[in-house]
Parts: C-alpha cells; structure tokens; sequence
C-alpha cells in the first residue's frame, strides 16, 4: 500500500512539473500579437523592430509602437534578403531557433485537452473508489481475532467461580457440539454477562474463545449506530452473516446497552436509529440456530436498562452476573497481574488482598502496576511491601501532595479532625479497625482515616450502619470539642452521613416511624423516558417525616461521637499531638498511644 502511494506521489509531481512549465510557456506567449508579414516589413523598413527570432515556423521577436515596445509573431515567407534588410534597418539583435520537432507543438496543441481529459478519468476513478466505500459503510466493524492470536485462557482470569463455570459449558459446546445434539438439548443462544465496570466481562469472552480455540468477533455496541439511517441495521445483519461464515464461533458485543436499551423509551417522537438496530439484533438472534455453532455474547453495567424483548429465553438465554472480588478472589488476581513484576520474597499477596476491599479486577492491575512504577522510581531491584501500601493509598485517594503548605493552625485541626475519627471507631461496637490515619493531603482530601474490614461482608446490620455514622461524625465533634468551631472539612463526612441515613428510612426499612416500606428503587439509576414521567412513591407528609428521621438519626449519632471523645479528651489530644508529629501513623501505633504505652510529644493543644 506504501508503495503504491510513493508511485501515485511520483505522478502526480510529474503532472504538476508539465503542467507549470505549460503554464509558463502559454503566459509568456499570451501577449504575442500576431503580424501580416507585409506589416512586419513596413515595421522593418521604419526602424521599429527592436528584436528578432527566426525558426523555419515561425518569426517571433518585439517592435516599437508609440511609446510601447510589444511583442509579435508572423508566419516566414521565402524572402533572402531578409537578413540584410535587418542590418540595413539597426535591428539591435537578431537570431535563428532550431526546428524542436513535433513534441513540443503538440504538447502545445493538445496538451490542456490532455490535462482535462486526465482530470476527469480521475474523478470518474474517486467517485467509483467512494462507492465502493459507500458499499463498505454498512459492514460490520467486528474486529476477528484468529484463533492463534486469541491466547487469553481461563487461566488468565482469576476469580468469577461461578461465572466460568457457567461459561464452561458454552466452551464443551463449541469443542464437541454433537455431545449435545444428540439428547436434543439446545445451546443457550446469548449469554449477558453483567456487573460493575473493571470485573473483567470482556476477558471472560476472550477467554471462552481462547479455550474454545474458535475465531472471536469483538464490537462495541456504539459501532453499529451513525449518523445514517439504516447503517446500523445493516452492521447488525453483516456480523451475523460473518459469524455463520466463520462458524463454529464467538460473537462479542461490548457495551450493549449502547444498541439495547428500551425501545420507546426517548422523549418525543420521530424515527430512532437506535431502534431499528435492535429490531434487528432481535430478528437475527430469532433467526439463526445454535446448531450454526454462531453463539453471542453480550457484556453491560446497565442491565436494567436492556429491552426486555432482548432479555427473555430464545435470545439471551443466560444471564450470567460477574460480582466484585471477594477475599480468594482478590488475592488470585493479583497472582495473575503479578506474573510479569519483580516482587520481593517478603510480600504477602493476602494481606494485599486483605487491605484492598472493594477493588475489582481492573484496581486491582491498577495497583499491582503503581508499586512497579514506585519501585522503578527509587531504583529498586523488586517491589517491596512499602511500595504497595503506597499504591494502595494513591488508587484509594490519589497521590500524596507533599507541596502543599498547611498553616499550623489547620494542620491541628486536621489532626483532631482525624484522630476524632480513629477515638469513635476504637471505643464503638461493631466498626471496622483503624490501619492507618494521616493528615498528608492526597488527592482532595486534606487527611483521611483508613479502615479495613477483617472479612467480606455481604449484609450489614441496622448496629452496623450506626456504627458507622458515629465514626463519620467522629471528626466534627472533635473540631467542636476542642476549638468550639466547625469547618468544612466535615463536608464529605456529612454528605456520606445524610445518604446513610436516608437509605436506613428509606430503603432498608430501619426506622421505625416509617415502618417495614421501601420507599425507593435501590440500585437503579435514572433513565430518561422511562423514570422522567414516573409519580413519587410516597405523599408530602410522608416526605416530611422522611426529613424528620434522617435529621434524627444523623443528629444522634453525632451525640454518641461526641460522648466518646469527652470521655477520652486526654487520648484524643495524645492521638492528634502524634499525627502532628508524624503526620502518618499505623495501627500499632494507634494501640500503643491509646492504651498509654508511648508517651506522646508535647504539643500546646490550646486553641489557636
């Protein structure tokens, strides 16, 4: 292709030399003015000819006129004397041309007629050439990975237990579809794989495909959709005609909800692209039989939002949810993503993954490539435990800000703030324990206070969630306690308070005004269409005493805080005196200063 664009640039240069010389010769002969050979020689005779080419076509030269001097040509007639009548007449300079031959009067002839007709063989090849392009606009934009280069396995992919156990099956299918066929059992035509972005859906479908050793179609669900009508449906129809092509083989559609969502569900009316494309899908997915050996899979973090003509049995069959990480499953990713990095003997995957709840694959390879990063940055030969404390702390809260200058002043009450926070987890039931606290700003935050939960839990207990609206007005109460003022660093705190209060009335049914009801849809996100029209679930009076119970719960929860920090007002002091100190202080650490075995720096705890 490079070559054949080097020999049309070639052309092309060429053309544009010919074409400027042209243009050069016909600007200077442009202003020619043709003579009668008599009145060449009356001019002769009268002394105006100033110059003179002879060529045996042609006599061409310039001739005074008044005041102008002007450029001629005449045809030569047999005349000997020519010459002489020449010098007689002080013609200042004359001169013979050769006979060039016939390339150049027929370049000068037939040359623009040439050009022209060039031009339009070009254009009628582009316009050809965008046909064919046009043609090409409603192909699928599928990329086939080939079996060869479809290397990801199921070894590749840690944790999802149970989803690969449900896509084992799909695999055995396409291995040896007749073991199937032969009880007249029938292959689950689509299969949705769904959960919270970064679980790894797209590498469960690439690892189905690798372990099946077919050819893998990958799209993304925004390919289908342009500016042009029917492009879509016409993308839709072409990657199925490819997968039968290529069959046995996995189609994979990323981010269907992009094609998939509700129909009707926009505002206003009209013609919908959209639409049109998933009529389509539902067509071809009715249409083609598994026995084609052509199975779809779908990957969203929407599923509520899917059309349920495309949900139900006949379609997409199974529905297969990929959960976050759990503990096992944590440290078996890291496993993975730790293959290819220098790690020190001395790290503990476990305790990585102990420390790392809440990540999903994709933080996890986050993480793993930070402490490489942070490793290389010091010149380390491996990666050390450090470094991955550190890249946990940059994933959960951004990089440190070590330039930031914080008055003394705010620094204090940053410090109280936080150890605020680390007294009421430490003196109230059922919170998670305190790892670290800091007041080094990172990210948004100025300081922070990190808890980690000893095991996954997957329900939680109306103590609990009080538990932890203590704690969150634990750093409030201490600026209160100990500088009888409020700042805004409480604003995250708070926000985090209020939404936890109001699931607890709303949602969860723990309040005992508004009795056993859900009074919300938990989980779902708005969508336009179908939730913009959608009637509240409760009248204004129930509204009002909504607002009454969240106000309740908040504020009781900062009168459990601030009772626990009165109590403990000397380790409090203790506590901030050392995080002024140290500006990070660990677990350990905390014990030791909250159970008076370290005695802290001696730190004016009086209000500045």
């Amino acid at each position: 292709m490079k070559e054949k664009n080097r020999y049309g640039f070639v052309i092309w240069l060429v053309v544009f030399v010919f074409l400027m010389y042209f243009l050069q010769s016909v600007r200077g002969r442009g202003t020619e003015q043709e003579l009668p050979y008599s009145m060449f020689k009356q001019n002769l005779k009268a002394g105006n000819i100033v110059k003179v080419t002879i060529s045996p076509e042609m006599i061409r030269g310039q001739y005074k006129k008044d005041t102008q001097v002007l450029n001629f040509k005449t045809v030569p007639l047999a005349d000997p004397k020519l010459i002489e009548e020449m010098e007689i007449n002080n013609v200042s300079q004359f001169s013979g041309d050769m006979d060039k031959g016939w390339l150049m009067p027929f370049l000068m002839n037939w040359g623009p007629m040439l050009l022209l007709i060039g031009f339009w063989l070009w254009m009628l090849k582009g316009m050809q050439s965008g046909g064919r392009q046009m043609m090409q606009f409603g192909k699928s934009k599928a990329k086939l990975q080939a079996t060869k280069k479809t290397k990801t396995t199921f070894s590749d992919v840690a944790g999802c237990g149970e989803a690969k156990e449900e896509l084992q099956e799909i695999i055995e299918f396409l291995k040896d579809p007749a073991k199937f066929q032969k009880l007249g059992g029938k292959i689950p035509k689509g299969v949705l794989l769904y959960g919270a972005p970064g679980t790894g859906k797209t590498l469960l479908a690439k690892a189905v495909a690798g372990e099946a050793g077919v050819p893998f179609f990958s799209s993304s669900g925004s390919e289908f959709v342009e500016m042009f009508v029917g492009v879509g449906a016409s993308r839709v129809r072409d990657l199925f005609d490819q997968g039968r092509r290529s069959a046995p083989c996995l189609l994979f559609i990323d981010e269907i909800d992009a094609v998939g969502r509700h129909r009707f569900a926009g505002i206003g009316g009209g013609h919908d692209e959209r639409e049109q494309t998933l009529n389509q899908l539902l067509v071809e997915m009715d249409g083609f039989d598994t026995k084609e050996g052509v199975i779809l899979i779908a990957a969203t973090n929407r599923p509520d939002v899917l059309d349920p003509a495309l949900l139900r049995p006949g379609r997409f069959d199974r529905h297969v949810a990929v959960p976050n990480p759990d503990l096992k499953d944590r440290e078996e990713i890291l496993q993975v993503h730790a293959r290819g990095i220098k790690i020190s003997p001395a790290v503990d995957l476990m305790v990585i993954a102990r420390r790392t709840p809440g990540f999903v694959g994709a933080d996890l390879a986050n993480l793993v490539n930070e402490a490489a990063l942070l490793g290389a940055r010091k010149s380390k030969q491996t990666v050390e435990m450090p470094e991955f404390e550190e890249a946990i702390d940059r994933v959960i809260a951004g990089p440190q800000r070590k330039s930031r200058v914080i008055a003394d002043r705010e620094k204090k009450i940053i410090a109280y703030h936080e150890a605020g926070h680390t007294l009421v987890a430490r003196f109230t039931a059922g919170t998670d324990p305190v790892h670290k606290v800091s007041i080094i700003p990172r990210g948004p935050a100025l300081g922070y206070t990190l808890q980690l939960p000893l095991e996954d839990k997957f329900l939680t207990t109306r103590q609990e969630i009080l538990s932890r609206l203590d704690v969150l007005m634990g750093g409030r109460s201490a600026e209160e306690i100990i500088f009888n003022e409020v700042t805004t660093g409480a604003q995250n705190d708070l926000a985090k308070a209020t939404e936890m209060a109001q699931k607890m009335v709303t949602e969860f049914g723990m309040s005992e005004r508004i009795g056993p009801l859900s009074l919300r849809r938990p989980e779902e996100e708005v969508f336009l269409g179908r939730d913009f029209t959608r009637e509240p679930r409760y009248s204004d009076k129930t509204s009002e005493i909504i607002d009454e119970e969240v106000k309740r719960i908040v504020e009781e929860a900062r009168a459990r805080a601030t009772k626990v920090l009165r109590e403990q007002t000397v380790k409090l002091t203790a506590l901030a005196d050392r995080l002024i100190e140290k500006e990070i202080i660990d677990s350990e650490e905390i014990e030791r200063i909250i159970n008076g075995q370290q005695e802290a720096v001696a730190v004016s705890t009086t209000p500045a």
